[in-house]
């Protein structure tokens, strides 16, 4: 029994040792599973392209470093890799923020002891905004570093050099790199860079966390080409990424030849247009009168976005200096402005034999509201002083030096909603620079009510189209135009307008002289049909005049002449004057019947007639005229008491007058060729106007009938070709007769027909002719084309549309010669002007003149410009400009010449195409001053 028991208990220790031995084999199984079949399974689940780490045999041609293939063994390699192979050290998750992607097509060598792998061909390597592409690429994963370089063949040739991106900064690397992609910094050799719009190239480079770049023995250019036109050479270069480029004494290069051109620093902005602050480099060079210069020296603030500055000096070594400030500024959807300032200060030295002494000035202000609401401001100022063109000359601006007036307007409008009222406010400035006269309206008020239709309702017609208005103009004007005490007849009264200056001395005097008053205009009108065909239009106008003072007139015998005396206190000026019209509208058509291409000839014909009556306001009940005695014989003449004032007085004379008009309008229809079976035809002009005007008076004395107006306009060749003819006809004979001593004669107008004395229908007494022709391969353009095609240019090379940009836009557009189409082989406006005057004497005065501008291909980025004028009579060409442009593909070359005249000057101007360099630029500069 003891032994059965004994039996038994070694059984069933044997079974558990079994059992054990048993688990242990599933434990050893599910572990060997864990390690090496499922990690297969679980890699044979993800995508193979593009592969992320192999491990593989180096092939000979590709051998890592010997020192690290001699202590590798493979079955040590995998042994150890099971046992001590921890991912947490190879790819660490502290120090790493995203995922890391890398690739290579020839081979990836990974050294687990130094915990580096190599990647070689067409290798890459991301990590966040990062990313880096070399033929060979090493990284250390111990480190967090990369180095990058290309790889060289059996001859010495270097390929798949590293190109390296990093937060939207590129950089082609002609060496090799080492970059921490902890800290984000590298060390670079032999790198290329674009900084906006500019290139920075540098032996050493050092890139700091925050993007910004030293560069040792570096240069910069915004030429792209491998081998520049042009650069900036300094030993030390730093860019600040968004805001500036700075370098330490720098010389510029053309071609790779040094220059003299240089500076002790440079700051270059680095940020985007609208945003940038930085120092406006100046333009330098010579006059003969004012020597060496420096011009248009300062700094630009962008303050926010919304208000730019910019303040800007010039300075003369000879005694001259300068200040200009010039801002901008916008509100979307509300306003945008600008305001500029120049003032100009000349003193010639003493030993000078000639002086030029000046003080000038010249203000611009612009200022143009989105329109919303119910009120209005805007302004548009050009004043300065009178010698401001005559001693400050824009070499670039054709059209500014010829320049005769100066005009200004601000005003503010409002409508007051609900009502049929709106009023406004002007302040007018108009300055001739030739005469001197300086004349301002301040301010100009109106009042407005728009037309009423009192009668709407009403069933008969002209009652339902009866509408009233109301309009009152309030002006009180400031000149400096010298008021004459004097009527007719005055031997010492100089024969032109006399000016006083315009200055603070001055101006109370200029107050005393000051012209005002007031005047209310009340229309009354109807429109109705008559006997079906015709339109008929009846009107009264009643104005009325308020002014301070009135004139009195009185002969003086001593001297012979007539005098006035100004008489102050309240008058009151009432007239009015009444009319009826009549028109309508005649259509003819004369069909052809022939194969040729005129189809149809369409002629409108457009008459009208009407009936004015304006009563004699000179009779002495009224109180508007004076009948004064103007010579010692006793003959006497009407002088208006208000002549001269702001709106003048109430009209002389009775008038009963019928006027007529016929327009005609005279329109061809030609078949045209077209490739498809289909007929087309167009319209084309023949006679786009033709007008005749003239009037008879029934209340005159003599010469009832007005001088015939006759006037042409049509156009030819597409309208590339446009003719406008204007005429006046004296219906009136001119007769000769013999003075008392028969010695001479003098001609005098007749109250006769000229066809009844053989004249003819009359004498023509004006006359003129122009003739406009545009022409070039591909049709001309008119300036609103130039406009909206030099806008997208700049907008699509990346430029701010600012006040600044558009003033320099519609220059351009103003003046020809600064627009050149470089699409164009050739282009040709030619302009002619005939003008014919006749006197009662039959003495003529003809002139004529022809203008001529445009530009003509040398070659396809030679250009030469022109812009001249000729004067027939004084056979003289009159203000010319003739221009080179040359495209030196970063660079623009321009070369303006003024040979002769008040202006003549040379130009020659070299500037980078940057928009960031637009100060950079060589210039030479020869002015009228220097003579």
């Amino acid at each position: 029994m003891r032994a059965i028991e004994l039996t038994l208990r070694e059984i069933s220790t044997k079974l558990i040792k079994a059992q054990a031995t048993v688990s242990g084999f599933r434990i050893l199984f599910l572990l060997t599973f864990l390690l090496g079949i499922l990690p297969m399974t679980v890699l044979a689940q993800r995508p193979t392209n593009p592969p992320r780490e192999k491990v593989l045999i180096a092939p000979d041609t590709l051998t890592p470093p010997q020192t690290r293939l001699s202590q590798l063994d493979s079955s040590l390699t995998r042994q150890d890799t099971l046992v001590s192979l921890d991912s947490a050290k190879i790819m660490p998750r502290s120090d790493i923020q995203t995922d890391i992607l890398y690739f290579a097509e020839d081979s990836i060598v990974t050294d687990f002891i130094e915990n580096k792998v190599y990647l070689y061909k067409n290798a890459w390597f991301e990590y966040g905004e990062m990313r880096l592409d070399a033929d060979r690429i090493v990284i250390d994963w111990k480190n967090s570093e990369l180095y990058a370089s290309g790889v060289t063949d059996s001859l010495g040739n270097i390929s798949g050099n590293p190109f390296f991106k990093d937060q939207g900064t590129t950089y082609e690397i002609r060496k090799e790199m080492r970059y921490n992609f902890k800290t984000q910094k590298a060390i670079i050799k032999d790198v290329v860079t674009e900084q906006q719009d500019g290139i920075l190239r540098g032996e050493t480079i050092k890139k700091t966390e925050d993007g910004s770049i030293y560069l040792d023995h570096g240069y910069y250019t915004t030429c792209k080409l491998t081998d520049p036109h042009w650069h900036i050479s300094s030993t030390k270069i730093k860019s600040i990424q968004g805001k500036q480029v700075v370098s330490g004494p720098f010389n510029l290069y053309f071609n790779g030849i040094p220059t003299p051109l240089g500076l002790p620093f440079g700051i270059i902005p680095d940020t985007p247009e609208e945003k940038a602050s930085g120092i406006v480099f100046p333009s330098y060079g010579k006059e003969q009168v004012r020597g060496l210069y420096l011009r248009d020296f300062g700094y630009y603030f962008a303050l926010n976005d919304y208000i730019h500055l910019r303040f800007t000096g010039d300075i003369y070594s000879k005694g001259g200096w300068g200040a200009k400030s010039q801002a901008v500024y916008t509100k979307r959807y509300r306003f945008s402005g600008g305001f500029n300032l120049d003032f100009q200060k000349f003193v010639s030295p003493e030993t000078e034999l000639n002086p030029v002494n000046y003080n000038t000035f010249r203000v611009q202000w612009s200022h143009n509201p989105v329109s919303r609401g119910s009120s209005r401001f805007s302004a548009s100022v050009n004043a300065g002083s009178t010698s401001y063109f005559n001693n400050v000359i824009s070499q670039n601006n054709f059209a500014n030096n010829i320049t005769s007036d100066l005009n200004s307007n601000i005003s503010y409008s409002k409508t007051f909603t609900g009502t049929p009222f709106s009023m406004s406010a002007n302040f007018r400035h108009s300055q001739s620079v030739q005469t001197g006269e300086v004349r301002l309206d301040l301010p100009t008020v109106s009042m407005n009510m728009n037309r009423q239709n009192p009668f709407k309702n009403v069933e008969f017609e002209p009652l339902k189209t009866l509408n009233i208005a109301w309009n009152f103009n309030m002006q009180n004007t400031i000149s400096n135009r010298i008021q004459q005490n004097f009527g007719v007849n005055n031997p010492e009264a100089p024969s032109g307008p006399q000016t006083i200056p315009f200055n603070l001395d001055n101006f109370s005097l200029l107050l005393r002289n000051a012209n005002n008053g007031a005047r209310n205009t009340i229309p009354l009108s109807s429109n109705f049909t008559l006997f079906k065909y015709f339109t008929g239009t009846a009107s009264i106008n009643y104005t009325e005049l308020w002014y301070l003072q009135r004139l009195n007139f009185y002969y003086n015998p001593a001297t012979q002449r007539v005098d006035q005396i100004t008489q102050d206190g309240f008058n009151r000026v009432g007239f009015y004057n009444s009319s009826f019209s009549m028109n309508t509208n005649f259509y003819g058509f004369y069909n052809f019947k022939g194969k040729g291409k005129l189809q149809t000839i369409r002629h409108h014909a457009a008459p009208t007639l009407s009936f004015n009556f304006n009563p004699d306001f000179s009779d002495p009940a009224f109180g508007y005229y004076q009948e004064v005695q103007v010579d010692e014989t006793g003959r006497t003449q009407y002088f208006s008491r208000h002549q001269g004032y702001i709106f003048g007085g109430a009209p002389l004379g009775e008038s009963r007058a019928v006027s007529f008009g016929l327009r005609n309008v005279l329109e061809g229809k030609i078949r045209t060729e077209n490739d498809s079976t289909e007929e087309t035809s167009k319209k084309i002009p023949i006679l786009e106007s033709l007008n005749l005007n003239s009037a008879y008076n029934f209340a005159a004395d003599s010469f009832n009938l007005s001088p015939f107006q006759i006037s042409a306009r049509t156009s030819f060749f597409e309208r590339k070709l446009s003719v406008n003819v204007n005429t006046t006809i004296d219906p009136y004979s001119v007769l000769e007769f013999q003075n008392e001593n028969q010695s001479s004669s003098t001609f005098r107008r007749v109250n006769q027909f000229a066809w009844k004395n053989g004249q003819g229908i009359g004498a023509i007494r004006n006359a003129s002719l122009n003739l406009n022709a545009s022409l070039n391969p591909r049709g001309g353009q008119d300036p609103g084309e130039v406009r909206d095609e030099l806008t997208q240019d700049f907008l699509q090379r990346g430029g701010v549309l600012d006040e600044f940009a558009k003033q320099e836009i519609n220059r351009i557009v103003s003046d020809p010669s600064q627009y050149i189409d470089w699409d164009i082989p050739w282009n040709l406006t030619i302009g002619y002007n005939l003008s014919y005057n006749k006197q009662i004497n039959n003495t003529t005065n003809i002139t004529q003149g022809v203008n001529l501008s445009g530009d003509v291909s040398i070659s396809e980025k030679w250009k030469i410009n022109f812009n001249t004028s000729y004067d027939f009579q004084s056979q003289e060409f009159a203000q010319t400009m003739i221009g080179i442009a040359r495209d030196l593909h970063c660079w623009q070359m321009n070369v303006n010449w003024i040979p002769f005249g008040r202006f003549t000057s040379y130009n020659i101007d070299i500037r980078v195409k940057s928009s960031i360099l637009q100060d950079l630029k060589v210039s030479r500069r020869r002015s009228f001053f220097d003579r």
